[in-house]
């Protein structure tokens, strides 16, 4: 099976004319601890009754056990289907062929981000609605409307659209607190960025969002929030994440990660932070060992360096006290390593979202922006050190 990308652009953008404003949401977002396990009852009100529940091998043992426990308590019928761990074509061709005769009227995505960006793409080639149940608040995946596909080896494949987003979104925050810290701190990752390209969007007149129209006012708002969220509560949060246990900074980063994130990053606008991300996965030895918010928090410093902007030492602070890389050594790169380096460059030069930015954007100003970055980077850690970098990592 397969299927033509929606493109939202063609439905608002006005002709040659770029003064549209576009808000974008799921209409539902439920977040707090024990909320899965009345996931069946919150179905009821999209008149979900066949549903099947994507969810990989380990989730099935877990988190995804009480998701199929609350629809049974509601009498939804439901099918499973086994993630295999790549948001890739072939994988989502594979589920979306093997659910056609079953016909759900809604895929309950349980899982991480490429698994919920996997359950958008089936649920658009069987024409039925998503509800996705994030375990991780690692990225900003969940509220969105567009999915990442990657090829078998995670390099970056193409990016999806869809006519809408997730009609439900359900985030446990008693799943979030018995995951992995580093999972948050990288959900930060991604989250951090969200500000500074909404930013860029706002001021920049001539830039669109992920729809092709102008950010809204409201977009730009949340994206600073997110921002402020992360400042004031990242390293308690972090902190108690390590200890699995829950507070309302917890709450309120994880609510930054995904909700605030989401909405912020589609319909606020993106720059150079995620282009530049994204062709990190260029480097194939990367994808496997480290996160997307990882590479994300490379991309936003490098941004930042790229502006002058005042909050270059703020940022990387920030990162080295939750753990986040701050420079190339901590994503296993190295400025002399020039191949790979004008690897990654090529392939974000060629993103047309690097034309956001407010001046033009040279292949050049793009190299001497990393090595700035790294260069403060280093600076700061052999200043403040790398403790919560190397305890996430080791």
């Amino acid at each position: 099976m397969t299927t033509k990308s929606f493109f939202p652009r063609n439905i608002y953008a006005q002709p040659n004319v770029n003064s549209s404003r576009v808000f974008l949401s799921p209409p539902r977002y439920i977040q707090g601890p024990g909320v899965i396990r009345n996931c069946g009852l919150y179905l009821q009100l999209i008149n979900a009754n066949n549903v099947a529940v994507l969810a990989s091998k380990r989730g099935f043992s877990a988190e995804a056990s009480d998701v199929l426990t609350s629809l049974s308590k509601e009498g939804i019928a439901c099918s499973k289907a086994e993630f295999l761990g790549e948001c890739s074509r072939e994988e989502v061709e594979r589920h979306a062929n093997n659910l056609m005769s079953s016909k759900p009227d809604c895929i309950l995505a349980v899982g991480g981000g490429k698994l919920v960006d996997a359950g958008k793409c089936i649920a658009h080639r069987l024409n039925c609605q998503v509800v996705i149940i994030p375990t991780l608040a690692s990225n900003d995946a969940p509220c969105s409307s567009i999915s990442v596909l990657y090829t078998s080896d995670g390099v970056k494949d193409l990016v999806e659209y869809f006519p809408q987003n997730p009609a439900f979104v359900i985030v446990d925050t008693e799943v979030i607190v018995n995951a992995s810290e580093r999972y948050l701190v990288a959900g930060m990752g991604d989250a951090m960025a969200t500000w500074y390209e909404a930013r860029v969007c706002e001021d920049n007149p001539a830039t669109s969002n992920l729809v092709g129209c102008r950010p809204t006012l409201a977009a730009s708002a949340l994206s600073e929030k997110c921002a402020h969220t992360l400042f004031e509560h990242g390293v308690c949060a972090a902190e108690n994440v390590r200890n699995n246990k829950n507070s309302d900074s917890v709450e309120r980063v994880v609510e930054a990660n995904t909700l605030l994130s989401g909405i912020g990053f589609e319909s606020g606008g993106l720059a150079l932070a995620h282009p530049l991300a994204n062709s990190y996965t260029e480097i194939t030895r990367l994808n496997k060992k480290y996160l997307h918010g990882e590479m994300v928090a490379m991309g936003t410093l490098a941004q930042l360096a790229m502006e002058n902007s005042k909050d270059l030492e703020k940022v990387i602070k920030f990162f080295i006290d939750v753990g986040l890389p701050v420079n190339l050594e901590q994503l296993s790169m190295s400025p002399l390593q020039k191949s790979e380096i004008d690897m990654v460059i090529e392939t974000a030069f060629k993103n047309p979202l690097i034309k956001n930015m407010n001046f033009e954007v040279s292949k050049e100003l793009i190299l001497d922006s990393i090595k700035k970055a790294d260069e403060v980077g280093t600076h700061f850690v052999s200043k403040y050190g790398d403790e919560a970098y190397r305890r996430l990592h080791s």
